[in-house]
């Protein structure tokens, strides 16, 4: 890109970033403290941002959906929900990670089914690949899915579902064929109600508290074969296929946290005194802000190339895999030094600084940890 090339976000994108920043003021912030004590957002804000088209936007209009084909989008409103703190409602899960399977790979019958639910918030989804044994190796995957003519008997366990114990359909990664190594995996469709299909305790994390994370198990689940997602066999294809775009929303969520951190630490900065004036004056916080306002310019940049990328289908495994570690890594260290700037205030939990400490840790772990995007990227390099 020209330095002077046009900005990435048209007026179109700004006014529903607008739009968004008003929903979650009104409908998300006043009530977040709550629901992290609770431990789960109510299904009823679901439907709230069902009613104001927050969902799902590349569903297609035939199926209830909005039908745009823009990526924009979904960044956009994933930057408004990480910077207001509201890292409860898992509508990016839901939307960017899970429903791309539904409307790429699902029959009309399927989508039929299953897509208006989705938009509407009416349907909660969730995707099962990580196991007790099994996270970054998804080749190391245990739950197994028998082929039992008109049906498929699943059995196995899940952890760390995000949108576990809300979640009315969950995609379950299983062996189909024990004995074919990566080409014996298929994503089967279970939905809430199923005998056999049970969900454990609320998982207690260190930070994203309001956000519902679940084990699952499987006992004897008998799932139609009208359920199998794709073909079978290729459930481990698509899961390569659909990581990418997993991968860039968290480096922009990342990218978001980054900018707002930067914020609160420069509005701190001006504010709080110390030995007679702003610790803002003191230089080596002024220019620790100057690090930290170049840093995450320059994170800025890097993700709207590959927002770009994205959006004329070039982003490749790789670029995915650079944004969502460097971003992430990035974060965590800027967010450490926001909390040192605070002092002890930024070891309260009312400071929003703190909050973001706490939520921001998950990040370099979920969605593939940093060490699995360094071997990704590592291996296109010929290493």
């Amino acid at each position: 890109m020209s330095p002077h090339a046009a900005p990435l976000y048209e007026p179109e994108h700004e006014d529903f970033r607008k739009a968004a920043r008003t929903f979650f003021e009104r409908e998300v912030v006043p009530h977040h403290a709550q629901w992290e004590a609770d431990g789960i957002v109510p299904r009823e804000v679901w439907l709230k941002a069902g009613e104001a088209g927050l969902l799902c936007f590349d569903v297609p209009e035939e199926y209830g959906g909005p039908g745009i084909d823009d990526f924009r989008f979904p960044v956009v409103l994933s930057e408004e929900q990480t910077r207001c703190g509201a890292s409860g409602p898992g509508f990016s899960v839901h939307s960017d990670i899970i429903v791309p399977y539904l409307t790429s790979l699902g029959t009309p019958e399927q989508k039929r089914r299953w897509l208006p639910g989705c938009v509407s918030g009416e349907t909660i989804t969730a995707i099962a690949m990580t196991e007790p044994g099994a996270g970054s190796d998804l080749q190391g995957i245990r739950t197994t899915a028998v082929d039992a003519g008109d049906h498929y008997v699943l059995n196995g366990s899940k952890t760390f579902i995000s949108n576990g114990i809300h979640a009315d359909l969950v995609i379950v990664v299983a062996r189909t064929d024990p004995d074919a190594g990566h080409q014996g995996i298929s994503l089967l469709v279970v939905e809430r109600g199923m005998e056999g299909f049970e969900r454990g305790r609320n998982l207690d994390k260190i930070g994203l508290h309001a956000q519902d994370t679940a084990e699952l198990s499987f006992t004897d689940v008998r799932v139609p074969r009208e359920n199998l997602l794709g073909e079978e066999g290729q459930g481990f294809v698509y899961l390569m296929t659909n990581l990418p775009q997993e991968r860039l929303i968290i480096g922009a969520q990342a990218v978001a946290a980054i900018e707002a951190v930067v914020e609160m630490c420069v509005d701190y900065a001006r504010t709080r005194e110390a030995f007679g004036r702003p610790i803002g004056k003191f230089q080596h916080n002024r220019f620790l802000m100057a690090e930290m306002a170049t840093e995450a310019r320059v994170a800025r940049a890097f993700l709207d190339d590959c927002v770009r990328r994205h959006l004329d289908g070039t982003l490749t495994a790789v670029d995915a895999a650079m944004i969502k570690w460097w971003a992430t890594e990035l974060q965590q260290r800027i967010v450490t030094q926001g909390v040192q700037l605070h002092g002890g205030y930024g070891y309260m939990t009312e400071f929003p600084i703190a909050k973001a400490f706490l939520d921001s840790r998950i990040s370099t772990i979920y969605g593939g940890t940093t060490e699995i995007q360094k071997e990704i990227i590592g291996r296109s390099l010929g290493i």
